[in-house]
């Protein structure tokens, strides 16, 4: 029995909301049970100086959690000078998903970042992140054709994420803390909408796990982003 009462295969409830930061051109609160992540894309018509003259644009992310995002206060980050080398890993991480499913060309040379703040987190920050800055991205994209500036969306399919683990000698879909905390091993999956694999980070907590396993854990994964890219798709109104 998982502590939530879920089934093996059940996502925690999901909802996305957009618009959420009104002066952004494109925003998504992302809810996966109890993890909450706002994400809000922001255009520049700038570009990083190794892509000048390169007629290609750039997407990239931040990452970050409010201080009592978790059971107890941490530390703001720019108070102590510098990010933690596991924020640096998931922001790279959601810029890196956002990139594979981007024509950069279509771009034209210009910026855009997408800001991804835990405002709640019980597990599976990084996932929701990435799956909610897709949303948020979007609508960002069509706000530039919408004001003419772009005359196509750029994208070239979706990207969402999800963790699936190994508890209680088990494989389950979307940990949540409870969970993750105590799992035998634990999965990141990063998967496009036509099946294509992103990323994957994948590790043994306590004993290594079989091939078998871990095809346990990608057949979850792909259960749960195909929920996911429904709900994306809701979300925008498609």
């Amino acid at each position: 029995m998982r502590p939530s009462g879920r089934a093996v295969d059940a996502l925690r409830s999901v909802s996305m909301t957009t618009g959420f930061a009104r002066h952004a051109e494109g925003s998504c609160l992302i809810r996966m049970g109890d993890t909450e992540v706002l994400c809000v894309a922001s255009v520049e018509s700038r570009i990083p100086p190794f892509l000048r003259n390169s007629g290609l644009g750039w997407v990239t992310a931040e990452y970050g959690m409010l201080p009592r995002a978790t059971h107890t206060r941490g530390d703001r980050e720019a108070a102590r000078g510098k990010q933690s080398g596991r924020t640096q890993e998931i922001q790279r991480l959601i810029g890196r998903s956002l990139r594979a499913v981007v024509d950069r060309k279509a771009m034209g040379e210009m910026s855009i970042t997408v800001d991804c703040d835990v405002l709640n987190a019980d597990g599976g920050t990084r996932c929701a992140s990435i799956t909610g800055a897709w949303v948020a991205l979007s609508m960002a994209f069509r706000h530039l054709v919408k004001m003419n500036v772009l005359s196509t969306v750029p994208l070239i399919g979706q990207v969402a994420a999800v963790s699936c683990g190994i508890y209680e000698g088990t494989a389950v879909l979307d940990l949540d803390y409870a969970e993750d905390s105590s799992a035998e091993a634990d999965a990141n999956f990063v998967l496009t909408g036509t099946g294509g694999l992103v990323e994957i980070q994948a590790t043994a907590e306590k004993t290594s796990f079989s091939e078998a396993q871990f095809n346990q854990l990608l057949s979850l994964a792909r259960t749960g982003t195909d929920a996911l890219f429904a709900a994306q798709r809701a979300a925008l109104g498609d």
